[in-house]
């Protein structure tokens, strides 16, 4: 089947998804972009920095940027179905009505869940309902990246014979196998950080931004026994608007270490030397930094506002705690790394858990969604 796929930009997590479904025989893939800015280098936002991915964006794929709405509307005609990626642009809600106007029925994945995008009350809230009522009419399926994400789209309606499971997912192998291959110097990395042996590593990794709640998982390092959760480093990996913050904790706490931004290829690395990773987010659709982090065997920490925590993490891998509370995430904090074996069984499973959560599972879920659509009879 001819599978066209609108997204707004190439995304370094979806880049080794999209080359796998290009490799089977029963797809043919043409991928089309908004924009090509984040094939080389380019200023992100959220970073704060100007960044280049150490990694193929394009690679493995046909793709094309898109151009006029006509030439769009020739590439839906020749399509069997379309699959697009959020209705955030003008262009992905022109690409939906050309879709049904020629009968080419559309599969919907978006990240939205209920905590992180709620519709609201009053009258805007009314106002975005009827807004998503005319994109999801417009929907002949939705690729679900988990349960929370599910939850939303039957909480505005959509039954459950239109709910494909398309979990959010990283490519598991890689980073399992670079963590693994850094196990071998491991040390050696350790003292390129300054870290002292033996003292267990407490890691976040992402953008430095409000959400993301870093400037939480510092209070609660601050309130930890250190002789009970035997004195731990706190590394931060990343950049953005919280930096100065952290810095300021870095300045008076030499525990606490600000790294600085480190690409796709750079990070198992540091997953391998952690014993816990954390993300402390409020209002997070997913965090496929956890994904990572599993697939390198680290024990998980996760607020109950990141749209992962709900399918991926379990009292075996890690604890799941209320977002904007320091002391319930230090609780869990003292709770793994009180007993190093702790951390070490919880790495093991959350690696067991993640494998689970992988791009067959993604390729197996699209593939159902497009027979399913095909076969059936146009919506009224």
């Amino acid at each position: 089947m001819r599978l066209l796929y609108l997204v707004s930009h190439p995304i370094q997590y979806q880049a080794p998804l999209l080359r796998r479904i290009a490799a089977e025989a029963e797809i043919e893939l043409l991928v089309l972009f908004e924009n090509m800015e984040t094939a080389g280098a380019y200023f992100d936002e959220g970073f704060g920095a100007e960044i280049t991915w150490d990694v193929p964006v394009t690679e493995g794929y046909q793709f094309q940027q898109v151009g006029p709405l006509g030439e769009i509307e020739d590439r839906i005609s020749e399509a069997d179905v379309m699959w697009i990626h959020g209705w955030d642009s003008r262009l992905k809600l022109r690409a939906l009505e050309a879709a049904r106007r020629r009968g080419v029925p559309v599969l919907m994945r978006g990240e939205n869940t209920l905590a992180a995008m709620p519709d609201g009350g009053g009258l805007r809230g009314m106002f975005k309902r009827t807004y998503l009522r005319w994109i999801f009419y417009r929907c002949a399926a939705f690729l679900c990246i988990g349960t929370d994400n599910r939850n939303y789209y039957r909480a505005h309606g959509i039954d459950d014979a239109r709910l494909f499971s398309m979990p959010y997912a990283v490519d598991n192998q890689f980073f399992t196998q670079q963590a693994e291959r850094a196990t071998e110097t491991r040390e050696d990395f350790r003292r390129q950080l300054d870290l002292s042996p033996s003292r267990p590593v407490i890691l976040f990794a992402g953008k430095f931004q409000q959400r993301k709640n870093a400037a939480v998982l510092a209070a609660a390092f601050q309130s930890l026994d250190r002789g009970i959760t035997r004195d731990p480093y706190l590394l931060f990996v990343g950049d953005g608007e919280q930096r100065e913050i952290l810095l300021a904790e870095a300045r008076t706490d030499s525990s606490v270490r600000v790294v600085g931004f480190r690409n796709q290829r750079e990070l198992p690395a540091f997953y391998d030397l952690a014993d816990v990773f954390v993300l402390p987010s409020s209002k997070e659709p997913w965090g496929l930094a956890v994904n990572e982090a599993m697939a390198s065997g680290c024990a998980i920490i996760a607020t109950n506002e990141c749209g992962c925590a709900a399918d991926l993490i379990d009292e075996s891998c890690g604890r799941v705690v209320p977002a904007d509370d320091p002391q319930s995430l230090a609780s869990a904090l003292t709770e793994i790394l009180g007993d190093e074996n702790t951390a070490r069984g919880m790495g093991a499973k959350a690696r067991e858990r993640v494998s689970r959560f992988g791009f067959d599972e993604d390729l197996a879920g699209l593939s159902e969604a497009m027979k399913a659509v095909v076969s059936a009879p146009p919506q009224a």
